[in-house]
């Protein structure tokens, strides 16, 4: 299907991205030094996380509700969505004075269900996945006249989110790729297009959790198909299947599209914290977890836009995550040796922790299963070092001071 028979235009894009213009954050999309070096590639990451309410979705949000007409807005508006699209058709739909109605899987992050609340949004919660709030927001559409505006599949929502695309061209010369989460589609499709628009040569590529990679089985079947979802870190990604329109646009614009792991989600999260100082969720750091995975190694050497399309993570989920990078790194290590029940046991073992280099994180001791002797009682340590073969030194040292230890 040639590009200029697609049920959007560039010219759609370059409309949305005048309408736009003063109401959404034109995002950073920086150069990466430590993630160029770290990945052997001149990496560059377009922040969508700052836009204010954390995602690339005001985009879309905001050009579909400035396209309403008098009566749709008086009416007001309902979507269905995992969290970032609610949020910003929240917030853009209160900055322009329309009533807004979300309706969100029951499994939707507590963050973004407080978040949209304090938004002044009529928040439901119905289902298990997006599909099944879907189903609450259509009928609220035919109980109440309002406007329905699809998270992902919207003519001007995907017109919105290509302007990301268009940026991305005037931040950065001649990229070789440029790299975009996926869920339903939508973000992939308005920068495939405007990307393909603009430069042809450049590379649009997907990239999807495994648990929900709905892209991926519309290639294979050519035509978008439902599939079942698991819950993944990537929870904004976690649509069971592709909108037509965003597909008929990805099905062209859409030169290659990859699946990652959880484990390869979480280490994205961490080094994006540790080297970025970025607070980024899951679904938005897809694009690092594909670079690291070397599912992308034939990039390597080239000139690679990320973008970061989402900040909204869960704290306590961030939290879990920090800890899995530095088990991962080995920077934080567990083991289990026997000292005496006696005074001046534990200062011995902790003294000799401190002499090879490491902190320790947490102690606990263990009487109950600890064996016979009652004179001996089992500890489990937690101690942070500087990495792996620091672990293996400290382990070794302490073996030399008599300690039985073992890495748990």
């Amino acid at each position: 299907m040639p590009i200029h028979s697609l049920p959007l235009s560039f010219a759609d894009i370059h409309a949305a991205q005048t309408r736009i213009a003063t109401g959404v954050i034109r995002t950073p999309c920086g150069e990466s030094a430590a993630l160029s070096e770290l990945n052997g590639s001149a990496i560059w990451t377009k922040l969508e996380y700052l836009q204010r309410t954390g995602s690339f979705k005001e985009r879309g949000a905001r050009n579909a509700l400035m396209l309403l007409d008098e009566d749709q807005r008086r009416r007001g508006v309902v979507a269905a969505s995992a969290g970032n699209h609610a949020l910003a058709l929240t917030f853009h739909a209160r900055a322009l004075g329309i009533p807004a109605t979300v309706v969100m899987p029951v499994t939707a992050p507590l963050i973004k269900q407080s978040r949209c609340r304090s938004l002044g949004a009529r928040l439901l919660l119905h289902g298990e996945n997006i599909a099944e709030a879907k189903g609450l927001a259509d009928q609220l559409v035919g109980k109440e006249g309002l406007t329905y505006v699809h998270g992902f599949d919207g003519l001007a929502v995907i017109a919105g989110q290509g302007t990301i695309g268009v940026e991305i061209m005037q931040q950065v010369d001649a990229p070789d790729a440029i790299v975009v989460p996926v869920g339903g589609a939508g973000l992939i499709a308005g920068i495939g297009l405007a990307v393909k628009h603009l430069r042809p040569q450049t590379l649009v590529i997907g990239v999807e959790p495994e648990r929900a990679a709905s892209l991926s089985a519309a290639f294979v079947a050519n035509r978008p198909v439902r599939i079942e979802v698991q819950p993944t870190l990537g929870d904004g990604l976690a649509v069971p299947e592709v909108g037509p329109n965003a597909w008929a646009i990805a099905r062209e614009t859409v030169d290659r599209v990859v699946t990652v792991s959880e484990d390869d989600l979480a280490m994205a999260i961490f080094r994006l914290a540790e080297f970025e100082k970025g607070v980024v969720e899951g679904g938005g750091a897809a694009p690092l977890a594909a670079l690291q995975s070397g599912k992308l190694d034939f990039l390597r050497g080239k000139r690679i836009v990320l973008v970061l399309a989402g900040g909204n993570i869960d704290p306590a989920i961030l939290a879990r995550v920090m800890d899995f990078g530095l088990v991962q790194d080995g920077r934080l290590m567990q083991f289990v040796s026997h000292i005496r029940d006696r005074p001046g046991g534990l200062a011995r073992l902790t003294a000799t922790i401190a002499r090879g280099g490491a902190s320790v994180r947490q102690i606990s001791h263990d009487r109950t299963f600890g064996g016979a002797d009652v004179a001996m009682v089992r500890v489990h340590c937690t101690v942070e070092t500087r990495d792996r073969e620091h672990g293996s030194e400290l382990l070794a040292l302490l073996q030399s001071e008599g300690f039985d230890v073992v890495r748990a």
